[in-house]
């Protein structure tokens, strides 16, 4: 997949305390890394905050604006890129699960909302006053990364959980839906489907997996993510579909059987109905 790469956090010469982490401005990090413009994914978690600027972010294919307090938080493995203005400026901060997990040791990285699964979205637009509120946090965060003082790591990663708090209190108010016990069982659901989709394609196995009926995991679907069972796991293989299409040295038949179909004309159907397009008009389309 040599024009759509997956970048580690090395490939971006950290200032950092460790190679788990890496903090820049926005403008700063355009410098002299202009190639994050092109579509690549990453193999760390992704936090953006704009301050300045405007442009488009594209992420898994959906296109969102950018524009002074925009929030962009990316999991590992999505595909995104930038069109951004010249006088676009904020902070960017990579960081890993393990920096993280291993550090914060009960609490998991994946606890918060808008790290859920894929299905979460991405952007978190903030109002002026809360822009203003985060803003020395990240600005604390880049300050300390150059410099060289005792419980430096410490005081990175305390300043990082702060940031998350508050965004995911934000995600709450705008995204996720009432807080009841049907938020722990998607959150297992996602999980397994990521875990699962390419070999396991039917509701019933899920819901087995998570100890309930199909009827009630239909029903949670329902009422947290406004979609059937089907719907989530059929998402969940378009989407790798769609990642697997920008490799333009994989036939439409290979993608197919990599994703567990030995019907090409099923796949190509199931394709249509959830994209609206063919495999290859959608190929077409992002040439």
């Amino acid at each position: 997949m040599k024009k759509y790469p997956i970048y580690t956090i090395q490939r971006f010469n950290c200032n950092s305390v460790n190679s788990d982490f890496y903090i820049n401005t926005f403008k700063k990090h355009l410098l002299t890394h202009r190639f994050v413009e092109e579509p690549h994914r990453h193999d760390f978690y992704l936090l953006v905050f704009f301050t300045a600027g405007s442009g488009s972010h594209e992420v898994d294919f959906d296109k969102f604006k950018v524009k002074p307090g925009s929030i962009f938080v990316l999991q590992p493995g999505q595909m995104h890129h930038w069109d951004l203005s010249e006088d676009v400026d904020g902070y960017v901060v990579f960081y890993s699960k393990e920096m993280y997990n291993l550090y914060f040791g009960q609490k998991d990285i994946d606890s918060f909302p808008f790290y859920f699964s894929v299905s979460t979205k991405s952007e978190i637009f903030l109002t002026d006053q809360e822009s203003i509120a985060l803003q020395p946090l990240f600005k604390m965060m880049l300050d300390e990364s150059v410099e060289n003082k005792i419980f430096k790591q410490d005081k990175i990663l305390n300043l990082l959980d702060i940031i998350h708090i508050e965004l995911a209190r934000k995600y709450n108010e705008i995204v996720a839906p009432e807080v009841h016990s049907y938020n722990s069982k998607i959150k297992q659901f996602g999980q397994l489907v990521e875990i699962k989709f390419i070999d396991e394609k039917t509701p019933s196995y899920y819901a087995d997996g998570l100890n309930i009926s199909l009827k009630h995991l239909n029903r949670i679907c329902n009422e947290i993510l406004h979609k059937t069972t089907t719907q989530v796991i059929a998402e969940r293989i378009i989407l790798e579909a769609k990642r697997m299409l920008m490799n333009k040295n994989l036939t439409v038949n290979e993608i197919a059987t990599k994703l567990g179909y030995d019907d090409y004309s099923y796949f190509v159907r199931l394709f249509k109905k959830n994209s609206g397009m063919t495999p290859k008009a959608f190929r077409q389309s992002k040439q």
